[in-house]
This record gives structure tokens, sequence and C-alpha cells, in this order.
């Protein structure tokens, strides 16, 4: 399934500063970043299931916000792309 993660972690502090850079590097493990925090990650229930456990241990819910996504894999599921960015085709090729 295709999980659209969004998050907004509050920098204020140093702890915030690290709290974010965290987020960012669990998101990057299991997706790719589509905007400065925002991720795209194709994954099952058990990998949803990690992911959103991992991204709450390190977030401060007082202060920051955490959103997840979970978008059927229907032909009803399109994702219309304009400008700079180009997203990597995970069900193509590996090499080019």
């Amino acid at each position: 399934m295709l999980v659209i993660v969004c998050y907004d972690v509050n920098t204020e502090t140093r702890q915030g500063r690290r709290r974010l850079r965290r987020v960012a590097k669990i998101c990057e493990g299991i997706g790719q970043r589509v905007q400065k925090s925002v991720f795209e990650c194709h994954v099952d229930l058990m990998q949803l299931d990690d992911l959103e456990r991992r991204l709450l241990a390190t977030i401060d819910p007082t202060l920051d916000c955490l959103r997840l996504y979970r978008l059927p894999e229907t032909k009803g599921c399109e994702v219309r792309e304009h400008g700079k960015f180009t997203a990597t085709d995970f069900e193509g090729p590996l090499i080019l």
C-alpha cells in the first residue's frame, strides 16, 4: 500500500532539531522524500505498524504533528505530479 507521511516538528530548541533529523532519517529508510516534510512509502501492514511505532517514539506529541495517510492500491488511487521533482517508480526496472 502507499502511505503518505507528513510531519511538522517544532525546531525552536536543540531537542526539536534533533527530533526533526531523527524523523527524517526514519522516513528516508523506508520511503522517498517528495517534499521537505512529506514522504511516500510503499509498505505492507507490518511495515506500516513498525514505521508508525518508531515515529511516535521519536516525536513529542505536545509540540509536533505527525500524519499518516493510507491510500488503497486501487485504480482510483492517482498521484498527479507537477514541477521539478521526479519520483522513483518502484514497480519499474531497477537499472535503466
